[in-house]
């Protein structure tokens, strides 16, 4: 079937050439230009009925066929009229019932068919298109912005953001390609013009110097066949005019045009009232017919009485229905399940800080939201969960708080229209501010004013806005939590995404040497530590080759860090320069090797409390040291002994960074400034 209509299509073109070269009979014009007549009616009323603009997304080709046909049946007609004055009788008819017997009547209405169209409808088409396909291109990138951020927020799925997308580029080329359609109509109204003209005084001079008419015989005879023809080309031309100027200026999403219209135009009843009033009023005036004046007023004052009582029978039965739903609400029985989800990441705030992610108020807090997750995708390698974000009347108007499945683990709050500033610590001129601290490393800060702003980035403040403050919060808690959102679902996929670079590797590993869930414990403890697994190629291998031997995951950890020493090397120790650190005493080294208790589950530290406790505040005291001179305080110890002194000082110093000597590259210098030790009396 398709098939067959790319061949009625072709032949209708093939036609259209025929006719510019080949002369056709005059009963065979009458039957093309009643169904060129018929295509333009069909498109003009497809055109105001459709509900959306694509639903005619190949109109440009259509005007182009169109147009082509239309100009090819003008071309035969004048053909026609030129060789023996007998074009049909279409075009008689038109020219004679047109000017109703006269001839300056006809010619009349024709020039002023010709100005509506050319000046009044192409001419509006035109400018309504170009101006229509700039702002359709302009919207783009915000289209496609709002879409990321629906996807990334979960209000859409990846199918649903995969449709709109295409929608938008199918917008855009529709209008880019009426932008340039609408040039055909212009020029076929043009080209007509000249064709009636050429018809006119031709078929003068023909029928006075061929056919031996007079001049008066000569100009009855050919104006009325002028007329018909210019007619029988200009009427279906003007109505595929219309049909331009509909497409482009089309409104209406889900109904069609004239439902729109006749809604919008009719449906305040205080305006039907005023305009009967001034009708009625006029139609008392002596001047002005009574009859038609009151006639028309009185209708509009009882359609304007029918929609007000029709708008108070809907604001009833709106409330009856919202009470049924109230009750249907309490009697119904709760679905449960909907309260068992719980969402990873939320962000809640309060109503103050909805114009930051309201993309209609100018927030970007959405779009910061997606280049978070990408963020940490390339940073860390581990795919962030949709993030929510909602508001909370519950909550200050300033105020925001962070959940990590369902439980608030940090909040802070801003200053709308307000800057944070915060001194880097070389900064000795103060600036006046409401005193604060940073929320996500607890810094002190004040908030500025905008015009405060310029100045203190002069003096060498750091100065951030709301959304940055924002933002950068919400990136350090999923970082500090990371390794919590690491679902078995989300190793799976990892998995899933290299295994066809390396099958053989993923073969070899899952399920044969280890699952999904300890390779899950795995990930999670190098996520922990803020070591990135995007290398995931290098963890496996590492995992496939130690695995065989042990099934301890902390173990097969340590050795998945050792074979990331460059990447752990790079992350905290800076090029070339000499990087100071912190060693531990082999004694206390000794001492925790000896406590370590093996157990089918793994090993535990089983240490004198006092021990325990002379070791956190050695340890306190040489960190101290370290971040007093303002470096990173960075502990080193031998590879066996790394995690266990890891596992001790974490609930005590969780950022502590521990790293051991065989993680860190062979060309990276290292100074010992101090050395963790404690006294055994």
């Amino acid at each position: 079937m398709k098939r067959n209509m790319d061949i009625y299509v072709g032949v209708y073109l093939m036609l259209a050439v025929f006719f510019f070269i080949v002369p056709m009979p005059a009963f065979l014009l009458d039957i093309l230009i009643t169904f060129n007549m018929t295509i333009a009616m069909v498109l003009l009323f497809t055109a105001m009925y459709s509900q959306k603009v694509l639903e005619l997304s190949s109109f440009p080709t259509l005007l182009l066929f169109t147009t082509i046909f239309r100009i090819s049946l003008n071309v035969s007609s004048t053909r026609l009229i030129l060789l023996n004055g007998d074009p049909g009788q279409v075009v008689r008819a038109f020219g004679t019932f047109v000017g109703g017997g006269s001839l300056i009547v006809g010619t009349i209405i024709f020039i002023v068919l010709l100005i509506v169209q050319m000046f009044v409808v192409n001419k509006g088409s035109e400018r309504v298109s170009e101006v229509t396909a700039r702002f359709t291109l302009d919207a783009m990138p915000g289209k496609q912005m709002a879409i990321d951020a629906d996807l990334s927020t979960g209000a859409i799925t990846d199918e649903e953001a995969k449709k709109r997308r295409n929608e938008i580029q199918e917008e855009s080329n529709f209008f880019g390609s009426m932008d340039g359609a609408t040039k055909y109509v212009k020029g076929d109204a043009t080209a007509g013009l000249i064709i009636t003209l050429i018809n006119l005084v031709g078929g003068i001079a023909t029928g006075v110097l061929m056919r031996g008419m007079s001049v008066n015989d000569a100009l009855n005879n050919y104006t009325i066949l002028t007329i018909g023809d210019g007619l029988v080309s200009q009427i279906p031309s003007m109505l595929i005019s219309l049909a331009t100027g509909i497409i482009v200026t089309k409104a209406a999403k889900e109904e069609s045009i004239g439902t729109t219209m006749v809604t919008q135009l009719f449906h305040i009843p205080k305006v039907m009232y005023i305009v009967g009033i001034v009708l009625c009023i006029l139609g008392l005036v002596p001047a002005f017919p009574t009859l038609i004046y009151l006639g028309f007023g009185l209708s509009l004052i009882v359609l304007g009485r029918m929609m007000a009582s029709k708008e108070e029978a809907q604001v009833i039965e709106e409330k009856v229905e919202e009470e049924e739903v109230q009750a249907d609400e309490i009697r119904r029985h709760e679905n449960v399940n909907s309260l068992l989800q719980v969402d990873p990441i939320e962000l809640e705030f309060g109503y103050g800080i909805i114009p930051l992610a309201d993309v209609n108020q100018g927030g970007d807090l959405l779009d910061r939201v997606v280049m978070i997750r990408r963020q940490i995708a390339l940073e860390l390698g581990a795919v962030v969960p949709i993030i929510r974000l909602r508001d909370n009347i519950q909550l200050n108007p300033n105020q925001y708080i962070i959940k990590i499945k369902g439980i608030q683990v940090s909040e802070g709050e801003i200053l709308f229209d307000h800057y944070m500033a915060m001194n880097p610590g070389y900064v000795e001129e103060e600036i006046a501010g409401i005193p604060t601290f940073e929320p996500s490393f607890h810094l002190p800060a004040i908030w500025i004013t905008e015009g405060q702003r310029e100045r203190a980035e002069s003096l060498g403040y750091t100065v951030v806005d709301p959304p940055s403050i924002i933002a950068t919060h919400l990136t350090e808690i999923i970082k500090a939590h990371l390794d919590e959102l690491l679902t078995r679902q989300d190793v799976q996929n990892l998995i899933d995404n290299i295994r066809e670079a390396n099958q053989t590797l993923v073969e070899d590993l899952v399920p044969k040497l280890m699952g999904v869930g300890e390779i899950q414990k795995v990930l999670q403890n190098l996520l922990k530590e803020g070591i990135s697994i995007r290398d995931l190629v290098t963890i496996f291998e590492t995992l496939a080759d130690y695995s065989p031997t042990t099934r301890d995951t902390d173990i097969l950890t340590e050795y998945v860090r050792q074979s990331l020493k460059r990447a752990i090397s790079s992350r905290y120790f800076a090029g070339n320069e000499t990087t100071s650190v912190i060693t531990l005493d082999p004694a206390i080294e000794q001492n925790i090797m000896n406590s370590v208790k093996q157990t089918e589950q793994g090993s535990f530290i089983s240490l004198d409390p006092q021990v325990t406790k002379k070791i956190i505040k050695a340890t306190e005291t040489e960190v101290q040291k370290l971040e007093d001179a303002g470096k990173m305080p960075i502990i080193v110890t031998s590879p066996i002994v790394r995690m266990y002194f890891k596992r001790l000082t974490g609930d005590y110093m969780k950022d502590l960074i521990v790293i051991s000597y065989n993680e860190i590259d062979s060309n990276i210098e290292l100074q010992s400034v101090g050395m963790v030790t404690i006294n055994d009396n």
